[in-house]
């Protein structure tokens, strides 16, 4: 069965190594990898190490290594083909049933009218990317995974090879033309940054292209380089631009961005179209460069040159989308890179709508442990300007103390809206549940979410104490008893933290415990209105109706505290009291002398709080 290259490339990216062998071998996360004992021999100290961004794994002691197709292969003693298929069922990739997809990546070449010396018909040197410790291991995995590329020489092309080629023709034209020199020129660049970008320029000529690549038409055309007008004649799609080579996970170049060097000419930019071997929605400009450069930290900005230019300035881990809009696949990328990821913005109107809408396609992705920060730019500036201006070091700053999500939406929200009437905060309220709606059903997030917002608006169910400085705390309440608090309970149910450590001392069989398991069963639901929330409390515990409203009539309780500041001192003071009632009740029949301790330590830590209180 012959599965082409781009197939087995798809399900290796699409397969999460660390998961894939973390199923079968205990691992623990060391820096930037994990690790754990070998299962291919007998070891004590773990030497087995996985890597998450090059999907591979390696052992120190006994030399294996591998993908996650390999691993499977040695571990289960299983061959190729079959490995292939199940991973192939977990990831959801259909494999081809016959020669198809082979096909995908091959084109028929065509003989030349004219026998010329061309730029194509020197063979050039084989592409091997800079430096990658990988790539070796790539490309005899290649080998032996793919005996099956038997393509005829002379009479078929591959893809991969034309784009190779096209790339070293647009590189020396670079060096050829002027203008296009003094636009990188212009913008900063360097000459080792153009050479380690591979940056090139593309001709005016309409028809430069064939004139290169006589016998590479059909290719051409099928990588979408070549279009055809609606006269029948064909042109170039790339002409008078300077030329941006895109190249996928494994360093090879798919396709072509190009910028328009006349700012007359529309539209500015324009890319590859899709084609078999170069699909947008799944690929980041700078993502194998960052990875080269062991990036960690990763940003996502708008263009080309701003992750060029901050590469230059030695800030790797930028990457950009290839003119389309970020969707779930770039962001699922970067998350299985680190678990926290940046998007930059311009600051103007039109950046703030464009970060909005990454929002919405950003919330469900964010599980707990996933984090998403906003840089949001100066007005007139990209990544590019504002690192030429502020420097290197004030940039990283910046990017490092850019809002988390949860601060940017307030931000955001709190713009559109006047918070400071009731009517805004409503509407605040009202358009974080529809963002919240959106985030994952399991977790934290959306809970803490909205707890952060309640508190940032003020509607937080706490009382915050505002007790005057000349206010002294007395510890000599005459009516010291659990009356007393149920009346507090039922009168500001929202006290009830300030009770809560109370369920560890009151005995089960007192109202009071009751009163207060109640209440933590029921805390979450309480109404916001203070009025509504006591009507709420006596609903909850109307099985207790008659005692209750004798306890509430005997401490006259709703006249005796009429302010939060006053409920919320006397809750400190009475929850204080209490527990140190319980534990002197509790320290006179000890079940043993090692409670008899523990009592005793209890009971002189809280005299310490009561001491620090009265001093206060």
């Amino acid at each position: 069965m012959a599965i082409p290259q781009q197939t087995i490339d798809q399900i290796l990216d699409r397969t999460d190594i660390v998961d894939l062998i973390g199923q079968r071998v205990k691992l623990k996360k060391t820096g930037r990898t994990y690790s754990g004992c070998c299962p291919f021999h007998q070891e004590k100290t773990p030497s087995f190490h996985v890597y998450r961004d090059k999907q591979y794994f390696h052992c120190f002691g006994c030399q294996a290594n591998g993908n996650a197709i390999r691993f499977l292969m040695d571990l289960e003693s299983r061959n190729f083909v079959d490995v292939i298929k199940d991973l192939a069922s977990q990831t959801g990739i259909e494999l081809p049933k016959d020669s198809t997809e082979h096909k995908k990546l091959t084109y028929k070449k065509s003989t030349p009218a004219a026998s010329t010396q061309t730029p194509s018909s020197a063979t050039p040197p084989a592409f091997q990317p800079d430096d990658d410790p990988f790539y070796a291991f790539q490309m005899q995995q290649n080998e032996e995974d793919m005996a099956s590329f038997d393509l005829a020489e002379n009479q078929e092309g591959n893809l991969y090879d034309l784009l190779e080629h096209i790339t070293q023709f647009y590189e020396k034209e670079l060096a050829l033309n002027h203008g296009a020199q003094a636009y990188f020129k212009q913008r900063g660049l360097s000459a080792q940054t153009i050479q380690q970008w591979r940056l090139g320029y593309a001709p005016s000529d309409w028809q430069h292209l064939e004139k290169a690549f006589p016998t590479d038409i059909e290719g051409l055309k099928h990588i979408g380089l070549i279009r055809t007008s609606e006269q029948g004649r064909d042109f170039n799609l790339l002409r008078e631009r300077v030329i941006f080579p895109i190249r996928d996970t494994k360093g090879r170049v798919v396709g072509f961005g190009g910028r328009a060097l006349n700012d007359e000419i529309k539209p500015k930019y324009i890319n590859s179209p899709d084609s078999d071997i170069f699909h947008k929605n799944r690929l980041l400009y700078g993502l194998y460069e960052g990875s080269k450069n062991k990036a960690s930290d990763w940003l996502m900005v708008e263009g080309y040159m701003d992750v060029i230019a901050l590469s230059q300035a030695g800030i790797h881990g930028a990457v950009a989308t290839l003119g389309t809009a970020s969707n779930t696949e770039h962001l699922n990328i970067l998350f299985k890179r680190n678990h926290r990821i940046t998007i930059a913005f311009d600051g103007d109107q039109a950046g703030q709508k464009a970060a909005k809408r990454t929002l919405e396609i950003a919330l469900p992705l964010l599980n707990d442990g996933r984090e998403l920060k906003f840089f949001i730019l100066p007005n007139e500036h990209d990544p590019d300007s504002l690192i030429r201006r502020e420097g290197t070091e004030t940039f990283k700053q910046l990017w490092q103390s850019a809002p988390l999500l949860s601060d940017f939406l307030f931000a955001l929200l709190s713009q559109e809206y006047n918070t400071a009437h009731p009517e805004g905060k409503s509407q605040v309220m009202g358009e974080l549940k529809n963002l919240t709606n959106l985030l994952p059903q399991k977790g934290s997030y959306r809970y803490l979410l909205t707890q952060s917002f309640r508190e940032k608006l003020g509607l937080g169910r706490r009382f915050t104490a505002q007790v005057s400085h000349d206010a002294s705390l007395s510890f000599n309440i005459q009516t010291r008893n659990e009356e007393f608090v149920i009346a507090l309970l039922i009168s500001h149910p929202y006290l009830y933290k300030q009770f809560e450590q109370l369920r560890a001392y009151v005995p089960k069989e007192e109202l009071l415990n009751d009163i207060l398991t109640i209440l933590d069963r029921v805390f979450d639901l309480l109404p916001e209105d203070q009025e509504h929330a006591v009507y709420y409390m006596l609903g909850a515990t109307s099985q207790f109706r008659d005692i209750i409203s004798e306890i509430l009539i005997r401490t006259n309780i709703f006249s005796l505290v009429d302010v939060p500041e006053k409920s919320f001192k006397l809750a400190e003071e009475y929850a204080l009291s209490l527990q140190e009632d319980y534990l002197r009740k509790k320290m006179k029949q000890p079940q043993s002398l090692k409670e008899s301790h523990n009592l005793r330590m209890q009971l002189n830590e809280l005299t310490k709080q009561i001491s620090l209180k009265l001093m206060g």
